[in-house]
């Protein structure tokens, strides 16, 4: 993808609404935009988030906001949330009406798209400001950052100690996670011991962006992928050759062997808990509620290598810049600011995410390097692989879950992979290759 000023006048339809150009507006002393205004002296900036409804991490955000006005004389930050589920709707309408606020949040796999839309302006803050970020946290899109997170989940297998012994399952760990091999023995033995109808809760019962999320880098492990990220133009032999058929085919495979459940329950962690699971594929944001039911007993063990290395999907919520921000230089103090290691501390803290930097995990106690949670941390950092960062990831996204869920109802692997790809690959020929 080559970069040039085109990404700011380009129109895209993305979900049903068609983003028309949006151009840089200069900060300058006394001015009025969407995202800001300026008036005897003080600019007031206007920040966006998904967290309504989530009042936790919303409190965070605000305590964040407070402490800035607080420290500030010149410039002011006023904070607005929305539910999860209309907030990326809300900022597609905005932009279709050159109202988008000067600061917000972005799902991480959405920022080449918004990117590209020319919704986002590049961070422009010191390469300094990060060092030691995980790679999964920050929105580079064509050589330049557009967003950064406080945190991030990472995907593993729960289960318990004591499940493995009386199975006599070895406990896998980083320097040897579990073979395909040993995974498949494994869940034969349990499956065998008739203690669970089904000993493996896959997390069948998700979907939307779950779906990519957590069956990509299955798919990875296998050697294949969503898109061929050499040069993000096709599909074609990544998401259906060999290895993505021996993905589809493993995916199946449990299903059929009566290890998984076509469609899990819709609360893995509230089954596992209860006993009804034996092996869960989970995120970090179960670690909580398990290590209280069964504390030591509690597993979260490294994902299956299933012959090119354990992988976990990467990217968590981010913040960026809006390019229709009339105060640049004050929404870039403001993420400035917001960026110090104590507030990926208290996102770490207050709501066991792991944190975004090293310097961050070493001050919180579950996330240090002898912490109850610090595998988390290291998951994130050996495993992440990126969602496609390519603005074709919405409907890369969008093709794979139905394609999945084809998968999983018993098409046909190849014809339903094949159809995916030709998808894609249209998608992406019909929008110039979705070059900057």
């Amino acid at each position: 993808m080559s970069h040039t000023s085109t990404s700011r006048s380009r129109h895209i339809a993305l979900t049903t609404a068609v983003v028309a150009g949006l151009a840089l507006t200069a900060c300058s002393a006394e001015s009025e935009g969407s995202g800001a205004t300026t008036k005897d002296g003080v600019t007031t900036l206007s920040l966006w988030t998904h967290n309504g409804g989530n009042e936790a991490e919303l409190a965070i955000n605000e305590r964040v906001v407070e402490e800035f006005n607080a420290s500030h004389d010149d410039i002011k930050v006023e904070i607005e949330s929305f539910p999860q589920d209309a907030y990326n709707d809300a900022v597609t309408a905005a932009a279709a009406a050159d109202k988008l606020p000067c600061v917000l949040d972005i799902d991480a796999p959405n920022v080449p798209n918004w990117a590209w839309a020319g919704y986002l302006e590049p961070l422009g803050l010191s390469d300094d400001l990060f060092d030691g970020q995980l790679e999964s946290t920050l929105g580079v899109v064509d050589d330049e950052v557009y967003s950064f997170g406080h945190y991030d989940v990472a995907l593993n297998l729960v289960t318990r100690r004591s499940t493995l012994e009386k199975y006599d399952i070895r406990v896998p760990d980083m320097d040897q996670p579990w073979t395909a091999e040993e995974f498949d023995e494994a869940l034969a033995k349990i499956k065998a011991g008739g203690e669970y109808a089904y000993p493996f809760d896959l997390g069948t019962a998700g979907g939307g962006e779950w779906i990519p999320y957590a069956y990509s880098p299955m798919l990875q492990s296998f050697g294949g992928d969503l898109i061929d990220r050499d040069g993000y133009t096709t599909a074609e032999g990544v998401l259906n050759g060999p290895e993505a058929l021996d993905w589809a085919t493993w995916t199946t495979g449990v299903v059929e062997k009566g290890y998984a459940a076509r469609k899990s329950g819709a609360d893995a962690t509230l089954d596992f808990v209860n006993g009804k699971t034996a092996i869960m594929w989970s995120g970090s944001w179960a670690a909580v509620p398990v290590t209280e039911k069964y504390g030591d007993d509690a597993l979260f063990l490294p994902p299956v290598d299933f012959g090119n290395g354990p992988k976990i999907g990467g990217g968590s919520w981010q913040w960026g810049l809006s390019s229709d921000c009339p105060a640049l230089d004050a929404a870039r103090e403001y993420l400035e600011f917001s960026a110090k290691t104590e507030y990926y501390v208290d996102y770490a803290t207050e709501l066991s995410l792991i944190p975004a930097k090293e310097e961050a995990a070493a001050e919180v106690p579950d996330f240090a390097p002898d912490g109850r949670f610090r595998d988390f941390y290291d998951y994130a950092s050996e495993y992440a692989v990126l969602r496609p960062v390519t603005p074709a990831y919405p409907f890369i996204s969008s093709t794979f879950q139905k394609a999945y869920a084809d998968i999983l109802a018993g098409g046909d692997p190849q014809q339903v992979l094949d159809k995916a790809v030709s998808d894609i690959d249209t998608n992406i020929q019909q929008n110039g290759d979705y070059e900057f």
